[in-house]
Formats: structure tokens, sequence, C-alpha cells
């Protein structure tokens, strides 16, 4: 459910709409499968759904989407940080959104900024990098 809410609310947000060949082929399933969801959603008033009409999200429908996409990109710049590849590290994320606590990805949500915000590259993290590719730990002063 997690999944169809967050890709209804990037689609919207990237699109203007959204529709249900949209959502199947985002999330590779068919549409039959989608509409089932969208009924499902519909009766939890997260979106409003007309059949043959673009999806749209309630005002609780998109704070729960956003929701999850901050708690997805959370994770995916923080498994960037580590220097996970961008396919790797996006298809994590979406495995790794709906399983952690809460108080975990609130304390990986503060790092990736602390880090964004740093006003110099963290050296911890150039040390990291040299050893993922070296396998050699490196410590300057």
């Amino acid at each position: 459910m997690e999944d169809y809410l967050e890709t209804i609310y990037c689609t919207i947000s990237k699109k203007g709409f959204v529709k249900t060949k949209d959502i199947a082929r985002k999330l590779n399933v068919s549409p039959p499968t989608v509409t089932e969801m969208l009924h499902k959603l519909g009766e939890r008033k997260l979106i409003i759904y007309e059949p043959y009409k673009p999806v749209k999200l309630t005002v609780a429908g998109s704070k729960a989407g956003k929701a999850i996409f901050r708690r997805h990109e959370t994770l995916r710049k923080l498994l960037n940080l580590v220097f996970v590849s961008d396919e790797v590290a996006a298809d994590d994320a979406c495995k790794m959104e709906h399983i952690l606590n809460p108080e975990t990805v609130n304390q990986f949500s503060k790092l990736v900024e602390f880090v964004e915000k740093a006003p110099h590259y963290p050296k911890w993290l150039e040390h990291f990098r040299i050893f993922c590719e070296t396998g050699k730990i490196e410590c300057s002063k």
C-alpha cells in the first residue's frame, strides 16, 4: 500500500496527475491489480478514484505519500553517502523503508542532514571512501 501511495504522490508531484497505467508501469504490476489497490486506498480515504480518470490524493493521502517519499529519500541518500550505487541504493531503500523503526529512520535523517549541511566534506567520509577503494585505512592529521 505504501509503494502505491509513494508512486501516486511522486507522479502527481512531477506530472500533475497520475493514471492507473502510470502506476502499473512504475510498480511493474497489472492494471487490474492497481485498480484493486486503488479501491482499498479509496476506502481508507487516502485517494479519490474514479475509473478512467486521474487518481487524486486526499489531504491525508498526500501527507502519507510525502512522508513515505521522505523516508525513502533519507534511506537512499544514506546509502549513497556510504558509496552504494544509485540503482542499488534506490532498490534497497525501498525494501528498508518498510521494516525500519521510525526512530531509526529519524536518526538516519539527522545524519544525512548533518553531512549535507556540514561546512566541509567530512574527513571521516573521505577516509571511508579511500578504504572502500583500496582496503587501506589512511588517517591523516
